[in-house]
């Protein structure tokens, strides 16, 4: 029977996984279970690892040092029960230890997209009706909202931009496609194979913006992202569209979005922003066509318990010698937020 090292606490248990899938990972493995009330540090994993053939991370454990690995001659595989693995794995350690010995890493940031992806389709229904200003007018004592338009492009048939062919926006272009949308991509890192298999137009940035009704944004926080979004795709929009942004907030420019949102009749939800939380006195926060949520796109028991479950048929896969889905593939390695 292989040997789990588990490192993350109690409540990330609970939070991940269903309990009859908690009770298969330890009827099916020998799991050493993290007792304490914390999550282990690099220095716990180096001492208890050695002997383990898988190791078991998620939210709130360490980055993983050479000592890790040096300590762990039989580990074959990293299950990590979260969303990027970046929290645990730097270049070096990759390029060092994880390459080299060839372990195989699984990432369940697949299920972290399912959230984000239903709470994508929302936002883009609630910004583009603004059902915001209809409820406040309501509480308010009114009935109609006074300059909401009643009537206009909302989802069903609109021609919408997705930004990046990350996992969630692949999976918010499925959950479009019943909406009769057509779909915009711009992401110069996929290949044409891949454009039509899912079935969406290529586009450059300018090209989505200037022409989309709607624009959701899915790209990585890496330097070649940072503010891909600024002022000349902004002035692009036409007016009454609609921005939405699940992915992070150092993509879009936001001194370039206040300074259009202040004039322009475009409508913005913003679940991420740089910085994060929004200083307390900032414009975005005032602006009345800006929405802003607590970076709660990727919450959900739906996709949260899916985590536990992929990683449970991760280690299923990896010692039964069967392919393995959702492992990190290392040579884009950069390319992860």
């Amino acid at each position: 029977m292989p040997k789990a090292l588990y490192t993350p606490v109690r409540a990330h248990t609970a939070l991940v996984f269903r309990p009859e899938d908690y009770r298969a990972l330890t009827t099916e493995f020998a799991v050493s279970e993290n007792l304490l009330d914390r999550s282990m540090t690099a220095e716990g994993i180096a001492a208890a690892v050695p002997g383990h053939d898988a190791l078991i991370t998620g939210w709130g454990s360490p980055q993983l040092t050479e000592a890790v690995f040096e300590a762990a001659g039989s580990l074959s595989i990293i299950a990590h029960t979260a969303g990027t693995v970046r929290a645990i794995l730097t270049d070096e350690v990759v390029e060092r230890c994880v390459v080299p010995r060839g372990i195989v890493v699984f990432s369940a940031n697949g299920a972290i997209a399912l959230n984000v992806a239903e709470s994508t389709i929302g936002l883009l229904l609630m910004t583009s009706r603004r059902w915001v200003e209809h409820i406040e007018s309501v509480r308010g004592g009114a009935w109609v909202a006074e300059g909401v338009r009643s009537n206009g492009q909302f989802l069903a048939g609109a021609t919408v931009g997705v930004v990046s062919a990350s996992k969630v926006g692949v999976e918010t272009i499925r959950l479009l496609k019943p909406f009769d949308t057509r779909i915009l991509l711009y992401d110069p890192c996929i290949g044409d194979a891949r454009v039509a298999e899912l079935g969406v137009e290529r586009v450059e940035l300018d090209d989505l913006f200037a022409r989309s009704d709607m624009v959701t944004v899915h790209a990585p926080s890496i330097p070649a992202t940072k503010h891909i979004i600024g002022e000349r795709q902004l002035r692009l929009l036409r007016d009454g569209a609609t921005l939405v942004n699940t992915s992070r907030g150092s993509v879009i420019d936001e001194a370039a979005l206040i300074a259009e949102c202040r004039w322009r009749e475009i409508y913005v939800t913003l679940d991420v922003t740089d910085p994060e939380p929004p200083a307390k006195d900032s414009e975005l926060r005032r602006l009345p066509n800006v929405y802003i949520t607590p970076h709660v796109s990727g919450t959900g028991n739906y996709g949260y318990h899916r985590i536990g479950a992929w990683a449970l048929q991760a280690l299923r896969d990896h010692f039964a010698g069967r392919p393995v889905e959702g492992l990190v593939d290392f040579s884009r390695f950069t390319e992860i937020a």
